[in-house]
Order: structure tokens, then sequence, then C-alpha cells
């Protein structure tokens, strides 16, 4: 007597089984609904299936910017599993896949940064550190300066060994937004890693006035003997002190 076949589905199967037989059955869901399941499916760690809800999605509604990040996010996570797995040609597949959607995005909205970062990554992983710091350049330059832009590509020439071009950067970012706290802490942190101490408290205080709660400028100011008088102790308030004239490197 044969045997009937059992067939078990895990939650990945499952979600790639709903994908398939939805449109066929005539009960398509919407974009929304589409894009909820890639998520879901993205936090799970599926790739597969999720990139087949997003391509659902951009059915729906092409050239959205958030789809196309997450169509790119699901090819750089694919490519870091064939790199993994010791197949360079399938991740490099993967990569290209990935700064096309990324490319796509940008191209229709051009300052959205998600996109602007996953591309750095994606071409990064290519091994093309060249085009990834012209595609920070560019966002730098192209989409408004800000601290957020320019501590990107200070982070991406810092880890290129160009700490010259990082500075500059990161003081371009401190200028850019002299009340960002981040701007201030990215530039502390990056100073205390090349060794220039009196430069880093300074803007370390300058970040402790802007918000006195955060632990890490807290601890190394305290460190040295240095953590700043407060006009006030409100966090986000930053103190009406602005005599200390900022140390030149």
């Amino acid at each position: 007597m044969r045997a009937t076949p059992t067939h078990s589905f895990t939650p990945t199967k499952l979600l790639l089984a709903v994908a398939v037989i939805l449109p066929v059955v005539g009960c398509g869901p919407n974009y929304y609904t589409l894009r909820r399941q890639g998520q879901k499916a993205m936090v799970a760690e599926a790739y597969g299936p999720a990139r087949v809800f997003f391509m659902q999605a951009e059915g729906k509604h092409p050239r959205r910017a958030d789809n196309l990040h997450d169509l790119g996010a699901c090819s750089v996570a694919l490519a870091r599993q064939r790199f993994t797995e010791g197949n360079r040609a399938a991740a490099m597949r993967e990569l290209d896949s990935a700064i096309s959607y990324y490319s796509q995005a940008i191209d229709a909205h051009p300052g959205n940064f998600a996109c602007i970062e996953g591309k750095t990554v994606a071409l990064k992983l290519k091994g093309q550190f060249d085009k990834a710091i012209a595609n920070a350049e560019w966002a730098a330059e192209f989409t408004g300066p800000s601290a957020r832009q320019f501590t990107f590509l200070a982070e991406n020439l810092e880890e290129r060994g160009d700490i010259d071009g990082a500075f500059m950067r990161y003081r371009q970012a401190v200028a850019a937004e002299p009340k960002s706290f981040d701007a201030h802490r990215n530039f502390a942190a990056f100073l205390l890693r090349h060794g220039n101490e009196p430069a880093a408290v300074f803007h370390l205080q300058q970040a402790y006035r802007i918000n006195p709660l955060d632990s890490w400028v807290t601890d190394e100011l305290s460190e040295r003997g240095a953590v700043p008088a407060l006009v006030s102790q409100k966090p986000g308030v930053a103190s009406t002190d602005e005599t200390t004239p900022t140390p030149q490197p």
C-alpha cells in the first residue's frame, strides 16, 4: 500500500505560496498589503519571498521610492548571502540589481537619502569604491548641504582611508548645522580616533550643551574633567555660552 505523501510548509514557503496564488485566483491584494507582506518577510529574513511581494507592489504602483528601496535592500541582503555561500557571480548580479533599483528611486526622487545610502553600500560591496564616494559626494552637493549628508560622506571617506577628506566633511557638517547634536558628537568621535583630543573636547562640549543626557558624551568629558557648566539643563536646548572659539586641529 503506497503511503500518501505529506507536505509541510514553513512560514517562508507559505509566504511564497500566497504571493504566487493570489494573482492567479483574481483576488490580488493592493499595493499597501503587498508592502506589509514584503516587510514581514524581510523581518523574517525571507528575502526571496519578500522580493516577490515587492515586485508585485511595483506592478501596482511603479517607481515608488519606498518600494524601490526595499527591492534594493532585498538584493543587497541576497548578495551578502551569496558571498557567504562562496557564489561571487550570483552576489555580483544581485548587487547590480540593487544598484538599478536604487538608481531608479533616486532618478524619481533625488533627495531620498535612504536610497542614496543603499546605493553607496551596494557599490562598496561590488568593490567600486570610487563610484561609491562619487555617489556620496553627489548626495552631499546636489541634494543640499546638511549635517547628515556631510557626515555620511565623511564616514565613507574615512573608511577609504582619506582622513583629510573626512575631516573636511565633518567640519562642513557642523558648519551646516551648528546646533546638531549628532554632527558634533560624530566629529568628536572622529577626532578622538585620530588623536586630536583638544578639538574633540571642544565638540564634545558643544554636543553636551545641546543634549547633556547622552552617556557617551558625558563619560568622555568626565574622564577628561571637561564637563562644561550649563545655562539650561533641558535636553535639546543649547547653552547661550558661545564665547569659546573652535580650536584649530
